[in-house]
């Protein structure tokens, strides 16, 4: 089995359960999903099953689409509605106007403090397990890309947005942040992730209607985690060759398709349009296998 499950996890139940059941329905350990979701969030989480697993990076670094609520005037010691909950003493109100004029500021590349309550790691500890135990936990700012940023619902102390982000984005740090702009506090209500990549909330389904007979046929082709790049349709023999580590040579590729210069990855297909290599560029003249599903292919 090959290929990815869009999963739309429910509220309350954590992303490694998810990973569990897929398991046991397809009675392998070679399950592997692509970015944890909390267990407060719901929506889109993809799960990788069998060599797909070695794909599950680049499922991660799509696009992420969340729809997040928020509340001001409170903060929390995990930033979300399960922490620790402090109300601050006459916050200010804040408007619509001026809160929209906030979030533009913060679309781009900006710099964001993880929370203290996440899986990262300090001096090989986890730092919610730090956390836990009431000791100082200092992460450092990193770069993440913010897409867009909308304002879909605004009612003070209230707030909802429209998050499209890359990898690495805490969307409750994303919302303290904003509040910290506003000279105020907030914390995470709702998190619901509406899409990764092509991956969306719309073709996702339900753990509780999944069984061992329905997975097979929710099952997406591994050639969905890399969907932007260029495809060549190989025969049975380049396929047999891969077995090898064989290179292609740019040439065969330029028969298929165009191949400009600064192209530095392909993908291989078969005749039946499934995924058999990821080729990277070798020379001028040279594609070699960087991550190869020759062998599963060939054993079928």
């Amino acid at each position: 089995m090959f290929g990815f499950l869009n999963i739309n996890k429910p509220r309350y139940v954590t992303s490694r359960s998810v990973v569990d059941q897929v398991c046991f329905l397809t009675n392998s350990r070679r399950v592997g999903h692509a970015g944890t979701l909390d267990p407060l969030a719901t929506g889109v989480l993809v799960v990788g099953v069998g060599p797909a697993t070695r794909l599950v990076d680049c499922v991660q670094s799509m696009p992420k689409t969340y729809v997040a609520d928020f509340q001001f005037g409170v903060e929390s010691s995990t930033e979300d509605r399960f922490g620790e909950l402090r109300e601050l003493a006459n916050p200010p109100i804040i408007g619509r106007d001026r809160m929209a004029d906030t979030i533009a500021a913060f679309v781009g590349t900006i710099q964001q403090v993880p929370p203290a309550h996440s899986a990262l790691k300090v001096n090989g500890k986890r730092a919610y397990e730090l956390a836990r135990k009431g000791k100082d936990v200092s992460l450092k700012s990193r770069s993440i890309q913010i897409h867009s940023l909308e304002l879909m619902d605004f009612s003070y102390p209230h707030f909802r947005l429209r998050v499209c982000c890359g990898a690495g984005t805490y969307i409750r740090s994303l919302g303290r942040d904003i509040a910290r702009k506003l000279n105020t506090g907030a914390m995470l209500t709702e998190l619901e992730r509406t899409a990764i990549g092509r991956f969306r909330i719309e073709n996702s389904i339900s753990v509780d209607n999944l069984d061992a007979i329905t997975l097979q046929q929710h099952l997406q082709p591994g050639l969905d985690a890399v969907p932007d790049l260029p495809a060549v349709v190989v025969d049975d023999d380049v396929v047999k060759s891969f077995l090898d580590g064989m290179f292609l040579r740019a040439e065969i590729i330029r028969q298929s398709i165009e191949l400009p210069d600064d192209c530095q990855e392909i993908v291989t297909v078969d005749k039946q349009n499934r995924l058999v290599a990821i080729m990277e560029r070798f020379d001028a003249n040279n594609f070699k296998p960087k991550t190869n599903f020759a062998h599963y292919w060939r054993s079928k």
